[in-house]
């Protein structure tokens, strides 16, 4: 998505099958416990579309596809 920024309030439109945790030493996670609709924020931009976005569960990496700015 353009024009996503740091900081700013986004929200799920689609889970991937799995994420990879947004940590120095990342993980890959099944994505189960995350649903479409839900909200969270943006910390890093990384590299390929991916934002590192952080939940109630944490924070993973997100491809830019997969999100959408929330109000």
């Amino acid at each position: 998505m353009a024009g996503m920024e740091v900081g700013q309030k986004v929200r799920l439109v689609r889970v991937p099958p799995y994420v990879k945790t947004a940590d120095a030493m990342p993980m890959l996670r099944s994505s189960a416990f995350l649903e479409v609709g839900q909200e969270g924020f943006i910390l890093d931009r990384r590299p390929g579309n991916y934002w590192a976005v952080r939940f109630k569960q944490g924070a993973f990496l997100i491809d830019g596809g997969d999100l959408e700015a929330a109000d």
